[in-house]
């Protein structure tokens, strides 16, 4: 009897051995097959980026004024668009020692208001109006150009799902506080208005980026409308989408917020191919 105990003991500790040496293999072989992209405290050399929580191929490529599609080819980066926190982005193309564009200066204003992504002008701004409260369910006013060759008076409106290059809407009512610069001191436009007041998107798209990551956009939203044309709402005060999201034009999808010199504004970018483009022409005249 004692035997067969002992023998039984043995039978049990050496299936015990081999159960713990199992488990031990199979989480040290789920470690070494994790992905490197979730590593951190990496460094990123001149032309690279170490992508961050929060961020997307969308908001990388608009930070540094790329094509979507030239960063996704440059890091062999399927049409899915996903990245994960950690990864090391080259900004260039391969073999290439050109450095992409400066990215927006870093922020200066409070922590809910980010700085401007250009400089802010010397003079000062026009006196803002008086906007009357909008009735229930109604859409928005357009915006109101300081000159009076462009003081349009025209509402934005749904046009459907598709997208059509030629058609824009004003995304907010006010006036032009800023307009396009050229020289890249001003990558879009600035709308005065009242806080809180609804921002509509100006074409229809897809929500690629909806979040305060990017320095000097404060709370931000992106629109993808087609492989060519994107459009930005930068200064909220609240995000009304989620990414992924499909927005019509003239949808809300946000609430107007403070600037970096804490007065109501929105300011408002469309990028075509990762470059800013003047929004003036494209959009509705008087």
């Amino acid at each position: 009897m004692n035997h067969w105990r002992l023998a039984l003991t043995v039978t049990l500790a050496a299936l015990l051995a081999a159960c713990g040496s199992s488990g031990f293999h199979e989480q040290s072989s789920r470690r070494q097959h994790a992905p490197d992209s979730v590593a951190t405290g990496v460094a990123a050399g001149p032309g690279h980026y170490v992508v961050q929580r929060g961020d997307t191929l969308y908001s990388i490529a608009f930070r540094n004024q790329l094509d979507f599609h030239d960063l996704a080819n440059w890091n062999d980066i399927g049409r899915s668009y996903v990245i994960y926190p950690g990864r090391v982005l080259r900004l260039t193309p391969p073999g290439s020692q050109a450095l992409p564009p400066p990215a927006s200066p870093t922020p200066t204003a409070s922590a809910t208001v980010m700085a401007a992504p250009y400089t802010a002008p010397a003079r000062n701004p026009a006196p803002i109006a008086t906007v009357p409260p909008l009735p229930p369910n109604s859409a928005p006013p357009p915006v109101m150009a300081e000159s009076s060759a462009a003081s349009a008076s025209i509402a934005p409106g749904i046009n459907g799902p598709g997208f059509d290059p030629g058609r824009w809407e004003w995304p907010t009512r006010g006036k032009l506080a800023r307009g396009f610069s050229g020289d890249g001191s001003s990558k879009g436009i600035d709308i005065t208005g009242d806080t809180g007041q609804i921002v509509v998107a100006a074409a229809g798209g897809k929500v690629v980026y909806s979040g305060s990551a990017l320095q000097g956009y404060g709370e931000l939203v992106i629109i993808k409308h087609d492989e060519q044309y994107l459009s930005a709402y930068g200064y909220n005060r609240r995000r009304l989408v989620e990414e992924g999201q499909q927005v019509l034009a003239g949808q809300p999808i946000a609430e107007l917020g403070l600037g970096p010199q804490q007065r109501p504004l929105l300011h408002f970018e469309i990028r075509e191919r990762g470059r800013p483009i003047d929004p003036l022409p494209l959009l509705p005249k008087r």
